[in-house]
């Protein structure tokens, strides 16, 4: 895997179980507990995708007390969006020709 940031990310981001997760922690923190509860596999297995996460920067570990809450960390995700944001403006522009050709076609079709 490349070890640039934006790619680390995507990595992060390819599984679903781990889109899954932050989207649960989108809603607030939660225990490796209660992000295990949805998904019929092992704990060992959440926690090596909770890792994957936090290596990404995506989710930050706390401590309280003998509990490890974890909490999004959405900063890496503003560098996805500024990449796509590149092929926003690609699809804008396509989409715009395409209204500007079916509104030729209407006219044509029209006289």
């Amino acid at each position: 895997m490349a070890d640039d940031p934006l790619s680390i990310t995507f990595a992060a981001l390819a599984d679903p179980t781990r889109r899954a997760i932050l989207a649960r922690l989108a809603e607030g923190p939660a225990t490796v507990k209660e992000l295990s509860e949805p998904f019929p596999m092992s704990g060992p297995a959440i926690s090596k995708h909770l890792k994957v996460l936090e290596r990404a920067g995506l989710i930050s570990r706390g401590r309280d007390a003998q509990w490890r809450p974890c909490a999004l960390d959405a900063t890496p995700l503003r560098e996805v969006s500024e990449w796509a944001d590149g092929y926003r403006r690609f699809w804008d522009a396509s989409y715009r020709r395409l209204d500007a050709y079916l509104e030729r076609m209407k006219e044509q079709t029209d006289e």
